[in-house]
């Protein structure tokens, strides 16, 4: 963490925060930091709210919370804990000291397969649990859609749940005994005891009548937009807290205890019926879900569940989401894992899904893979579903889970690219009142002009959805809240939970009044006294809480857009507006993937496991540089710099981000503003400027000159050193002969493709660029070159180095030259020209996405966009009855990261596949990613970056397999750091082609 102080004035809301800090650096074994950049990372969680922090501690143990409780409370400082920071109700944001759970206290501390529990510290990721359970044939029943990322401790504060809880229950339910902290010092050991608490057994026998009936529902919880007393307005009610016949409202749900409702999911408020003497006086129980409101949780003991050896899924279409909802509880007795439900408007492609309008996904288990799909089939024949289908594959069962998974994230954004939000993210009614629950709730977002996408867990009744709220205005803020007073008046009229998973946070802990009532809701209050009497921890929630319409996130943002480089098609209703692309990212934190997990994003975070080198981190603090409150020096944060410095610009946030969070475009754009005017580190000038220092090698023929030079040491690293680059790296050599040159003289009259003469291909590598030429023509195609080969440039170097100018210099140059080989014609699409088949994937990703949004307003960037095709995509396109050389080995390597996020590889994996490459590439990325890994101070992160997927990838591989990268970048990175060879997949295809001068054909 950075050391700066973060107190300017020295004191913040009547707290010495200088002292404070002070202090609990003596105090603390673990990183204390009160700097700009700490208190940023962790202003948000998932949720809608924002709040500054005065600091941040990572405790190293539970002697170090104890120590850090005590200077806070010596100096009256508010606390907050937090884990992974995937709240979505507001439930780990303050205006106190943050307590970080994630960096040490992270460990599995113990794990019994013969007692099937696990004893665990707050800080463990919920997936490391599950790996280590899984070789015992065990695993955890919790598993929010977070699972990857989420730690225990969150879940305990959260009650959280998951998709299997119909069969292994909520977080409650898997609770064995807690070990906590309270803000006054006291260590408590949570079970069934409660004497542990002075004063907990006489609070429960002085109020049995209460905990035993529950409190009664009276009225709304909150006012309308003019903000009346909760409790105190508009909804005619009955006697019994329904709503009166003649109020317009839904019929009420009858049930015999009003206060506490008999359903799966009751997660709201805190659970003091657990506390009766004939539930055993559980406080473990009770505990789990009080959201950091009463103590610090330290460790926990968790029951595990035997995991069934084989899963099968039953996908199960109907008419529409009610009509899935209403046929949810049926499946039930047939004791299922899972029974989720999500609608069409969630699913972008649902061609691998049965017809239908809405889906069940029901999973179940076996002993067998048969017995999974025996009782998969069983439930397809229960369900009177429009279609259905087994999925028994593990792999196409994990590509249909994660729609649902990141449907988190998908649902930010609605079909027409407007903002959602949470905010009635999963409230819960009886699953038997679902199906009439979400047409009243369809018809009450209608009545406020609101729209939603409903998904979630219909086994067990509770919803999750983003709604497309406006947080950004005072009219639109009003309507949230009137919104959610009518909303909160719906789920209690159907007998329901306003959270069923996520807790109440800042959210919902206002409207408590209207599912609880106003006895019920005073217990509330009693209860945190009883653990919390200074009103410290997590102040604001449950108990006594802070509007829900106070510390929305978006407050500071500017109102107007800020001026930008790149066009960001996709944000704002006209596009171009900065703020709205930052705010892309919710929080959902998919890009806190450990090392050694699947996808590309976000390798400096799997090298470095920090927050601030992960796409959400950075985020979080482009969203505070443009908030001015924090970071207060705008695009000159050296903050927001620094953070940026170790992002590899691979773009595998744009593919992997369940929101598209363009991190890499983010970054060229802060580093075009951050360096306007200024001198820029040297290696901006030698890597950024390659193509020119290039061309002008190229054009003075000194490539052997250059090369030789390079390779006296002592001259190599005065020109590293001078250049900015990394001493460790080699320089590659240059190309004695260029490809432009070589392949002039030899090019095809009339072209069907024209191959792209990308700077890494033409001068560094043209060996791949002779290749491609020769696959080309075996199949039957004639091989051209652009016009003007010379002026053309896609503009890469320059924008991963922020260098926006520049690149839109160059790419108006291309588009110049290469305009006119448009012919006339009325037919766009025929005059933009032949395809442009480029070998190079961050070139082709460039000229595909760079290039539009750099020159938004020039209708020439699409066209050229729209022709550029990868090799393995011409011949798929021009040259489809092509059969290629069979090379008939096994293939190892890696998909380029570019190529991934932009390109897709679906016609590469074909293309091998018909040649005999057997395997697939390994994901990630190399790690160099053009100028990064040359840069100086970036050689570790580098080296790291390629040491999570690709080098384990080729370092296991067979013998004879065919190294595959068509990435210069990732030919380098394996040759430097593995001494292996790489070639492009053109070079391997060419070497199976017949001698030159046999020219092949179609089939």
């Amino acid at each position: 963490m950075d050391t700066e102080t973060g107190a300017d004035a020295g004191t913040d809301a009547g707290v010495d925060v200088v002292a404070l800090e002070r202090r609990l650096r003596d105090a603390v074994g673990g990183e204390v930091g009160f700097g700009t950049r700490d208190r940023a990372l962790v202003t948000m969680d998932a949720s809608n709210y924002r709040s500054v922090p005065l600091g941040v501690v990572a405790p190293r143990d539970a002697d170090d919370v104890a120590a850090a409780l005590a200077v806070c409370r010596e100096y009256g400082a508010p606390v907050v804990a937090r884990g992974g920071g995937t709240s979505i109700a507001g439930n780990a944001v303050g205006a106190g000291v943050v307590l970080d759970f994630t960096r040490h206290l992270n460990r599995l501390v113990d794990l019994d397969p013969g007692a099937r529990t696990a004893v665990v510290q707050p800080g463990l990721v919920l997936d490391r649990l599950r790996g280590a359970a899984a070789p015992h044939g065990l695993t955890f029943g919790p598993d929010p859609s977070t699972h990857s990322r989420c730690t225990l401790g969150g879940m305990v504060g959260n009650n959280s749940c998951g998709p299997h809880s119909v069969a292994w229950g909520t977080m409650a339910d898997n609770v064995r005994a807690l070990d906590v902290v309270t803000y006054r010092g006291r260590a408590l050991r949570l079970e069934r005891d409660l004497g542990v608490l002075p004063g907990l057994r006489e609070f429960v026998e002085g109020h049995l009548a209460t905990l035993r009936t529950g409190g009664r529902a009276v009225g709304r919880a909150v006012g309308r937009a003019g903000g009346q007393a909760p409790g105190h307005a508009g909804g005619l009610r009955d006697e019994g807290g329904a709503p009166a016949a003649d109020a317009g409202a839904p019929a009420p749900y009858p049930r015999d205890l009003p206060g506490w409702p008999d359903l799966p999911r009751r997660i709201s408020g805190y659970a003091l019926d657990a506390l009766l003497p004939e539930r055993g006086g559980d406080l473990a129980r009770a505990f789990t879900g009080s959201e950091g409101t009463l103590a610090v949780l330290t460790q926990a003991t968790v029951r595990l569940v035997e995991a069934p050896p084989a899963r099968a899924l039953a996908v199960l279409g109907y008419a529409d989401e009610s009509a899935a909802a209403e046929a949810a509880p049926g499946l039930l007795p047939l004791r299922p894992l899972t029974v989720e439900g999500m609608a069409a408007d969630l699913v972008p492609d649902a061609h691998a899904l049965p017809r239908g309008g809405a889906w069940l996904f029901v999973e179940t288990g076996g002993d067998t893979p048969a017995a999974a799909r025996a009782a998969a089939e069983e439930v397809c024949r229960a369900a009177d579903a429009v279609d259905h289908t087994v999925v028994a594959e593990p792999a196409e069962q994990r590509t249909l889970w994660r729609i649902r998974e990141d449907a988190s994230g998908t649902a930010t954004r609605m079909p027409d690219g407007s903002e959602a939000w949470p905010g009635w993210e999963d409230c819960a009614v009886p699953p038997a009142r679902l199906g009439a629950y979400l047409r009243e709730f369809r018809a009450l977002l209608a009545a406020h002009g609101l729209r939603g996408l409903p998904y979630g867990h219909f086994g067990d009744g509770c919803i999750h959805v983003r709604i497309d709220f406006d947080l950004l205005t005072p009219p639109g803020i009003g309507r949230f809240r009137e919104f959610s007073a009518e909303m909160a008046d719906l789920v209690v009229a159907h007998g329901g939970s306003l959270s069923g998973e996520h807790g109440d946070g800042r959210a919902r802990s206002e409207l408590l009044p209207a599912m609880y009532g106003d006895e019920l809701v005073g217990l509330f209050g009693g209860f945190k006294d009883l653990w919390d009497p200074d009103g410290a921890l997590n102040p604001g929630v449950i108990a006594r809480p802070a509007p829900l319409d106070a510390d929305l996130r978006f407050a500071p943002l500017p109102r107007v857009p800020v001026p930008v480089a790149f066009g960001y098609p996709h944000d704002g209703p006209a596009g171009g507006d900065f703020a709205a692309a930052v705010r892309r990212c919710v929080g959902v934190a998919k890009c806190r993937n450990p090392a050694g997990s699947p996808g590309v994003m976000c390798p400096s975070y799997r090298a470095t496991g920090e927050e601030r080198h992960s796409t959400r981190g950075r985020a979080r603090l482009l969203h505070e540089m443009l908030a001015g409150e924090v970071i207060t020096d705008g695009w000159r944060s050296e903050e927001v710099r620094e953070a940026l410095d170790l992002c590899l610009s691979c773009k595998g946030c744009r593919s992997d981000c369940p929101v598209d969070v363009d991190m890499a475009t983010y970054k060229a754009e802060f580093l075009h503003h951050h360096y306007a005017g200024r001198r820029r580190p040297m290696a901006h000038y030698a890597m950024g400027r390659l193509p020119q220092w290039l061309k002008l090698t190229a054009a003075l023929r000194a490539a052997g000159v250059a090369n030789a030079l390079a390779a006296v040491g002592p001259l190599a690293a005065v020109a590293k050193r001078a250049a900015g680059l990394a001493g460790e790296r080699a320089i590659p050599p240059i190309a004695r002969v260029p490809l432009t040159r070589s392949l002039r003289r030899d090019a095809d009259a009339d072209p069907d493709v024209l191959l792209w003469p990308d700077t890494f291909t033409n001068y560094l590598s043209p060996e791949a660029g002779t290749a491609a030429v020769r696959v080309l023509r075996a199949a039957g195609l004639r091989v051209g070159l652009p016009r003007e080969a010379g002026k053309v440039c896609c503009g890469l170097t320059y924008v991963s180095t922020g260098q926006l100018d520049q690149a839109r210099e160059a790419m108006r140059r291309t588009l110049d030259a290469l305009e006119p080989a448009a012919g006339g014609g009325d037919d766009a699409d025929e005059a933009a020209g032949p395809p442009l088949v480029v070998l190079e994937p961050p070139c082709a990703a460039a000229l595909k996405t760079d290039l539009v949004e750099l020159l938004p307003d020039d209708e020439r960037a699409p066209r050229l966009a729209a022709r550029v095709r990868t090799l393995a995509e011409a011949l798929e396109t021009a040259a489809p009855d092509w059969i290629p050389p069979r090379l008939d080995r096994p293939v190892t390597g890696q998909t380029h990261c570019h190529q991934h996020a932009v390109l897709g590889d679906g016609a590469e994996r074909r293309l091998m596949a018909k040649a005999g490459l057997e395997g697939r590439l390994a994901s990630g990325c190399c790690g160099l990613a053009g100028n990064f890994g040359f840069e100086r101070g970036h050689y570790e992160v580098s080296a790291a970056c390629a040491e999570d997927q690709l080098l384990p990838a080729v370092r296991n591989a067979p013998k004879d397999a065919a190294v595959v990268a068509d990435g210069y970048s990732c030919r380098t990175q394996l040759a430097q750091l593995a001494g292996v060879r790489a070639r492009h997949l053109a070079e391997f295809l060419a070497e199976g082609l017949p001698e030159e001068g046999e020219r092949g054909g179609r089939s």
